[in-house]
């Protein structure tokens, strides 16, 4: 489970409404590094990947480098999701 307290996850929540590159740039390094979340690849690699649509080049090179570490269905997976968040937002 998550280690985030009530307010990291209402800012995160914000943070995906709002769905500016910046904000999802920020998401992605969260979930990269651990920091107040679980480090979970697959999911940096998704707000990376929305970062980067959104012409986030930072977000592009982070998403380029995570790719080597993970597995193709890894990479897949996160692709899968981003494309889900695009539907729904």
């Amino acid at each position: 489970m998550a280690r985030m307290n009530m307010a990291e996850l209402d800012n995160m929540q914000n943070a995906m409404l709002d769905g500016g590159a910046d904000s999802l740039y920020q998401l992605g390094l969260k979930y990269s590094a651990g920091k107040g979340v679980d480090t979970d690849l697959v999911s940096a690699h998704k707000w990376f990947n929305l970062a980067a649509m959104r012409g986030n080049r930072e977000a592009r090179d982070y998403r380029t480098e995570l790719a080597r570490e993970m597995s193709v269905n890894d990479v897949a997976e996160a692709q899968r999701q981003a494309r889900e968040w695009l539907r729904c937002h």
